[in-house]
């Protein structure tokens, strides 16, 4: 996990770290004994990898009585992190094999003791990976703990109702809950005074609709009805939540942001040049017609070549705008079509754009790249 000479594995797990957490334990801990075990392995281990041997050296030098072991881990904790704030990142994640270390030790005799840990330790360092396994173990009294989370005075911790349940959360295994199970809890954090946590509400809601559109749009629009959150506030939730929606040009997701599926709108696209190197930059233009003042959201998508494989496609952004008082917009976009990109690949050949406006695709043209 580096590029260009940064390891992000070096910079969250490094001698300097272990140091540190070594040194919040107090004797009888055999801090220079942990710190020497650790480091003895930890370069040769890619990111999680670290944090799963950090923990395995947690468990031997704590406590063998996860009881004993906790009180030693809650005495070595800083103060939690500010909760007065409204957005910050993670906390420091050289917390998280504390977590790891509390799941495997914890999870099958003390499930509820683990799960006050883990309410201490989500307030240093997020503990939304660690709490997904209490979930599946232990699914009642993991959902019935996050209710009482929901109304927590720490906004990490509220956070972790909500990132700790998503359906598809990034390095996270997999919940048994089933796609809206969270939703009740999701009903207490729309309205959270923290961008940090309805940030975690629009992203849960980004999971769901892969898997049931109409129940998010739905949700959506009910709390819209509530009128318990501020009204901006709200319109970014739903914005982020429907990313996903408004990409493949659901209809309730595009009405719901105030764009009209089914308006009347003419659309000309011009990709110029017409035959252009790999590298180069596409110049993509695009002139729309339709009633005066009408809402738009415009993005494009490339329909790209593939030697002997399905053809790809990816979506960009373009504009969000309305039509002029004599229902015209003039666009134009520079897009550099160049091969070793991240997120797509491009290959010579024969290619085609679309141009989508309020989720529907209202005109085409081709296009050749030559290597």
């Amino acid at each position: 996990m580096s590029q260009k000479g940064f390891s992000l594995k070096d910079q969250l797990f490094n001698a300097e770290k272990i140091a540190w957490l070594a040194g919040r334990f107090q004797p009888p801990f055999d801090a220079a004994g942990f710190e020497a075990e650790v480091m003895a392995r930890l370069p040769e281990l890619e990111l999680k990898a670290r944090i799963a041997w950090i923990a395995d050296c947690l468990g031997r030098h704590l406590p063998a009585a996860f009881p004993e072991a906790v009180a030693v881990i809650r005495a070595a904790l800083p103060p939690p992190l500010d909760p007065t704030l409204r957005d910050d990142d993670f906390g420091d994640f050289i917390f998280a094999p504390l977590g790891e270390f509390a799941v495997w030790a914890g999870l099958e005799d003390h499930p509820d003791l683990l799960l006050d840990l883990l309410e201490d330790l989500t307030q240093r360092f997020s503990m939304e990976w660690a709490i997904r396994p209490v979930l599946n173990r232990w699914p009642e009294r993991a959902m019935a703990r996050m209710q009482v989370w929901a109304e927590h005075e720490h906004y990490h911790v509220r956070r972790l109702v909500s990132e700790g349940t998503r359906p598809n959360l990034p390095w996270g295994m997999g919940v048994c809950l089933t796609p809206g199970a969270a939703l009740p809890l999701l009903d207490e954090l729309y309205a959270d005074r923290a961008r940090f946590v309805t940030r975690s509400v629009a992203n849960h809601l980004n999971d769901i609709s892969k898997s049931d559109p109409a129940l998010v749009v739905s949700k959506l629009e009910n709390w819209r009805d509530e009128g318990r959150a501020v009204a901006d506030e709200l319109d970014w939730i739903t914005r982020h939540a429907l990313r996903g929606l408004v990409k493949a040009g659901h209809p309730g997701a595009l009405r719901l942001l105030g764009y009209d599926p089914e308006a009347e709108i003419a659309a000309r696209l011009r990709p110029e040049p017409a035959v252009l190197p790999l590298g180069e930059v596409l110049q993509i233009g695009v002139e729309l017609t339709g009633p005066p003042h009408l809402p738009v959201m415009v993005d494009y998508v490339l329909h790209l070549h593939r030697t002997g494989g399905a053809p790809g496609r990816k979506v960009f952004k373009l504009k969000q705008a309305r039509l002029d008082a004599r229902g015209r917009l003039s666009l134009i976009k520079a897009q550099r079509i160049a091969a070793g990109l991240s997120t797509y690949r491009v290959e010579p050949g024969p290619h085609r754009i679309s141009v989508q406006v309020n989720g529907v695709m209202r005109a085409e043209a081709a296009f050749d790249i030559t290597g």
